[in-house]
């Protein structure tokens, strides 16, 4: 019988609660090995919660983008690519933490480094639920979002820690220099969104759409 048929999903639902209250409790017991399945389960069940999540907040106007005539649309190709980019961000995040997991003298097993991602990415859905702060204010929006990208930060030290058995002192390090990393690209992406919102309701857009539906 294939891994896939015995995904227990109340164990899923257990241990994704107790990945966002107690990680360090967590990723002490966790499985390292055991094949990719589960793991590939995980994110996929993450990513679309999430992408569900952000195709409502785009529907009800709540998602902070200005979109128009868009939004339904939008949020179609959200509830997508939320999907695919959990899988893709599973592997690639899977190469990113092994480097890390190297450099603080951890496990580098690609399959163990994969596990920890597919348990981190249980935030994808808390972050997409938070989404609709960004349609209350865009900065309250950014803020909530940064907030819980750190947390997400916590989580994976946890797992960096407790079940790739990296160095503490370096993993801290490392996770303080990718927080501020998250802080500068929060705020460039905080201008882009603002730039792209402008764009999306400027004249020069809705005169297009004119000459367009005339044709």
């Amino acid at each position: 019988m294939s891994e896939t048929s015995t995904f227990d999903f109340n164990a899923f639902i257990k241990e994704s609660k107790e990945t966002l209250v107690n990680p360090k409790a967590y990723f002490s017991t966790m499985k390292t090995s055991g094949g990719w399945a589960e793991p590939l389960i995980k994110v996929v069940i993450y990513g679309a919660v999430a992408g569900i999540i952000v195709f409502l907040w785009n529907v009800l106007g709540l998602s902070g983008l200005k979109t128009g005539m868009f939004g339904g649309a939008i949020g179609a190709m959200a509830l997508v690519w939320s999907i695919v980019g959990a899988v893709i961000g599973l592997f690639i995040g899977a190469v990113i933490l092994l480097i890390i997991s190297s450099v603080c003298k951890g496990n580098t097993d690609f399959e163990a480094n994969g596990r920890v991602i597919a348990a981190s990415m249980v935030i994808m859905p808390i972050n997409a639920l938070l989404g609709f702060t960004s349609g209350i204010s865009s900065w309250l929006g950014m803020i909530i979002s940064l907030g819980v990208s750190l947390y997400a930060l916590y989580i994976t030290y946890h797992g960096l820690v407790e079940s790739l058995k990296a160095k503490p002192e370096t993993a801290k390090i490392v996770m303080y220099i990718l927080a501020a990393l998250l802080v500068l690209f929060m705020l460039l992406g905080m201008s882009t969104r603002n730039k792209m919102n402008k764009y999306m309701n400027s004249e020069d857009l809705k005169e297009m759409l004119k000459d367009i539906e005339q044709q």
